[in-house]
Order: C-alpha cells, then sequence, then structure tokens
C-alpha cells in the first residue's frame, strides 16, 4: 500500500496486503502499517462526520445487491481502520437489511487505535416504522455494545416494546428521523467521531443537510456494467429554489493505492 496524495512513501512493509488471508495482528509489520493508518484518518477535534462507501471505476456500489463483490484486501483493512477510530457508526435501516448488519466485533477491530474506549462501537440505526429483525445478530450478543436504534412515532407500540428489551431506543420525532435529529441524539450520548456507512439514501439526507465532514470513498478497479446499481448517494434533490442546484464542495485530502484500488479522502471544502 502507498500514499499517493499527498505524496508519499509506503505506509508499511512491502506489499502487506499481497500475502493470502487477511491482515491480523501477528502479521510482519502490521503494528506500523496500523499506526500510520491512523494518522491517515485521525478524526479532528470536535464533532466530525465522516462517511464511507465503496463504488467500481463506473459507479455502481454493489454487485447483486451487496458491496462484497467490490472489496478487496485494502477496502477491507481500511473499513476495520475506520471502524476502530469511530465513536458510532451509523447505518440506514435498509442497508442493515441488506447487509445483514451485526454488532461490531472487538476481535475485528485494532485495539490500539481505541484505547480509553470501549473495546467496540455501538452500530445506531435509523428506521422510520422499526422494522427491523430483533433475532438478528444486529441485537445478538449482551457482553458487546448495545445497539441504538433511532426511530419515529409511527412506529408500533407492540414493536417499540420487544426493540427496548434488545436496544437502545430513542424516539426522535413525529414521522422522521433524519440526519440532523440523528446527530443530535449521537452528540448528546457524547458521540463526536461519528462514521456513517450507508446506505446511499441516508448519505443523501447527511448530504442535503450539509453534514458530511469528509468522504472516504473507495474506487474498485471493476466495471459493473449494469444499468440499475445505485449511486453513493440517492437523496432528495438539493435545489435552491428555481436557481441551480445547491452542490457540496469537497477538497481531496488523501489518496492511497493498493492493487488497482484507490482509497480516497475527500473533506468539505
Amino acid at each position: 500500500m502507498r500514499q499517493i496524495f499527498p505524496a508519499g512513501n509506503r505506509l508499511g512493509p512491502a506489499d502487506p496486503l499481497g500475502a493470502a488471508g487477511p491482515i491480523t495482528p501477528t502479521a510482519a509489520g502490521v503494528d506500523d502499517l496500523i499506526d500510520a493508518l491512523g494518522e491517515v484518518y485521525a478524526y479532528p477535534q470536535g464533532r466530525w462526520v465522516r462517511a464511507n462507501m465503496i463504488a467500481s471505476v463506473d459507479g455502481a456500489i454493489m454487485v447483486d445487491g451487496r458491496t462484497g463483490g467490490l472489496s478487496g484486501p485494502a477496502d477491507r483493512l481500511v473499513f476495520a481502520v475506520l471502524r476502530s477510530l469511530a465513536d458510532v457508526i451509523v447505518v440506514g435501516a435498509e442497508t442493515a437489511r441488506a447487509e445483514r448488519y451485526r454488532q461490531a466485533q472487538p476481535g475485528e477491530l485494532w485495539q490500539q487505535l481505541r484505547a480509553g474506549r470501549p473495546q467496540a462501537p455501538p452500530i445506531a440505526v435509523l428506521t422510520r416504522r422499526l422494522d427491523l429483525d430483533l433475532t438478528s445478530r444486529l441485537f445478538a450478543d449482551v457482553g458487546l455494545a448495545r445497539t441504538i436504534v433511532i426511530t419515529t412515532g409511527q412506529a408500533p407500540r407492540q414493536r417499540l416494546q420487544a426493540a427496548e428489551r434488545v436496544a437502545d431506543v430513542v424516539v426522535a420525532g413525529a414521522a422522521e428521523a433524519g440526519a440532523a435529529t440523528a446527530i443530535n441524539v449521537l452528540e448528546q450520548r457524547g458521540y463526536h467521531r461519528i462514521l456513517v456507512e450507508g446506505g446511499p439514501t441516508l448519505l443523501g439526507e447527511f448530504a442535503a443537510a450539509e453534514l458530511v465532514d469528509e468522504l472516504c470513498l473507495t474506487i474498485s478497479p471493476v466495471l459493473e456494467g449494469g444499468y440499475t446499481a445505485a449511486r453513493v448517494t440517492r437523496g432528495p434533490d438539493v435545489t435552491a429554489g428555481d436557481g441551480p442546484a445547491k452542490l457540496a464542495g469537497l477538497r481531496l485530502a488523501s489518496v492511497l493505492e493498493d492493487d488497482g484500488f484507490l482509497l480516497t479522502r475527500y473533506v468539505r471544502a
């Protein structure tokens, strides 16, 4: 893995991601690599909302309904680093269902990046009507960080009562649990390093509300070639009256490269 912007050297031992299997804490030189990645992706002071997404070269964000077909060792490593650095991981209900989300696992995180904090961050799910499988792995292990469910008054009472037995439930509004509401809920709980993992509808809401401080976008070296795959964001039109579209300007902060994958990081201009 090498940093190509800003111009830099390799981030770790020669071809650290080329070995068979995942990078593990016992791999040669891995501590130096993780420390270097921790510096690249370090959160600034104060509240910071970071989004992490992956897309093919031609813009698809999933293959056969899931993102796994686009990923590779470098992307999975950075995915784990970003989770390790976060206080909380935010996801929409649709993505939680499609990607079969589970609670963050301490053994899959880099504990040297979590010094002084719990071993794993909680998952926070936004859902209008609480249409989640409450028996899934997202709620299964009482020994892990308890999942936070941010929902609305539209959720049926029986569903709320069932959810409260396996999660921390917040009824955040009568009809909508939008991006700004979710951020307020999480900040009140002391979570300032916020990682949004999607999906595109949720990220579109964050973008429309001007709440995305940073986008980490992996470009996968494949052509998906389909016509139905979603974009990185899919949300309400961000227009200013009848004038031109109101665009969220970004500035390129860093680019890492490994085996054709480009791991880009953009911050709000």
